[in-house]
């Protein structure tokens, strides 16, 4: 009987080459970190569309529409950018912990202590209704900032001391946080039993672009207001810290190889701490600008995700401060535009496909992928 198998030789030639997966050395360069992320938003916005596609839409004018509503006008990219503004704060605040490598996802629960902590000094009151408000602002900010730090310190301890995972425990603040600001907007300080507090007086409003129409009649209806401004400075402050100073290096150092930054005398368990409380404090000030700037008053409903859509922006800034902002525009945009989309899950969706997208892009930055011919050396 005849063997019909085929030899080893003639799988060779069939197959003449082979996939080696190497592990890399070295970082690759941020031109192929940014290729990369960009492959894969465009990988996600794909899936995206085929799925938009099979729930009865056209994915092509879904993404059109999303480009009109929000960039279309000078109105709709206001509006963008007031969505975009507590992005930024809660991207920056995921980019300064993400960088030594300590994973906050209580950004969320930071924002709504930050947004308590501004409302205390309306709502005890600590400042009177008539303050002037180049007092109430920088005190309100400072409220804020302080409330979303001791929350963001709460994890940041028990990880320097204790070793208790920052994943689980920012998580589990969160809800402790919601239920924290319920109890107040429900009982404490409800106006006629609804889920909100009383109006700020408007000594306690964030000034808007709208605010100087009559000086400047093209600002007439634009909604952006001085929260943005405060972003801005903020990403040149995060990145002056991370890239330009030495408590920057150490934090890089010690999320690089925290047994050389110990081996270095450097004290972790501070830096963990001063990290963590920095991360809350900036999204605590998210949470500021939004009751201040938007809302004017405390509610349930301040944010639709913020704090979760800052992981997303953060890593798909690849750590960059000034990328984050740009990448919080564009989330601002979908955020903004999506309401608009049916089913209304789609924006939530795509977010979600995004943020699969760049965990497993990280493959290619950890692993290069070479393929060799069978019987080089």
């Amino acid at each position: 009987m005849t063997d019909t198998t085929p030899s080893a030789s003639q799988k060779r030639r069939r197959f003449p080459f082979r996939v080696q997966i190497e592990q890399r050395i070295d970082l690759p360069s941020r031109l192929y970190q940014f290729l990369v992320s960009f492959l894969a938003l465009i990988v996600a916005l794909i899936l995206g569309g085929i799925l938009i596609s099979m729930a009865g839409g056209d994915p092509f004018r879904s993404y059109a529409h999303i480009a009109r509503a929000s960039f279309g006008s000078t109105g709709v990219l206001s509006d963008t950018i007031v969505k975009a503004t507590p992005l930024i704060l809660v991207g920056l605040a995921c980019t300064v912990a993400f960088s030594m490598r300590l994973w906050n996802i209580g950004a969320e629960g930071q924002l709504f202590m930050g947004a308590f902590g501004a409302s205390t000094v309306v709502l005890l009151p600590i400042l009177p209704a008539d303050t002037s408000p180049w007092i109430f602002i920088p005190v309100m900010i400072i409220a804020g900032a302080l409330a979303g730090a001791l929350w963001g310190s709460i994890p940041g301890l028990l990880k320097a001391y204790l070793n208790v995972n920052e994943i689980i425990t920012s998580l589990m603040l969160n809800y402790v946080a919601f239920a924290w600001v319920n109890f107040f907007i429900f009982a404490v300080w409800s106006e006629g039993g609804f889920q909100m507090s009383p109006m700020f007086p408007k000594t306690a409003w964030l000034p808007r672009l709208a605010d100087y129409a009559e000086s400047i009649p093209a600002f007439r209806g634009l909604t952006t207001h001085l929260g943005f401004i405060f972003g801005l400075i903020l990403a040149f402050v995060v990145w002056f810290i991370l890239y330009r100073s030495k408590w920057g290096y150490e934090i890089r150092l010690i999320g690089d190889n925290p047994r050389a930054a110990e081996y270095a005398g450097l004290n972790i368990k501070r830096n963990i701490i001063l990290v963590m409380m920095l991360s809350g404090g900036l999204a605590g000030l998210a949470g500021m600008s939004e009751i201040t700037g938007v809302v004017h008053r405390l509610q349930g409903s301040i944010s639709p995700g913020y704090g979760f859509t800052g992981i997303i922006i953060a890593w798909l800034a690849r750590l960059n401060p000034f990328a984050v902002v740009i990448v919080s525009i564009l989330f601002g945009a979908l955020l903004l535009a999506g309401r608009e989309i049916q089913p209304s899950g789609i924006p939530k969706m795509i977010q979600g496909i995004i943020l699969v997208c760049l965990i497993a892009s990280e493959f290619f930055l950890r692993y290069r992928v070479r393929v060799i011919r069978i019987g080089e050396d």
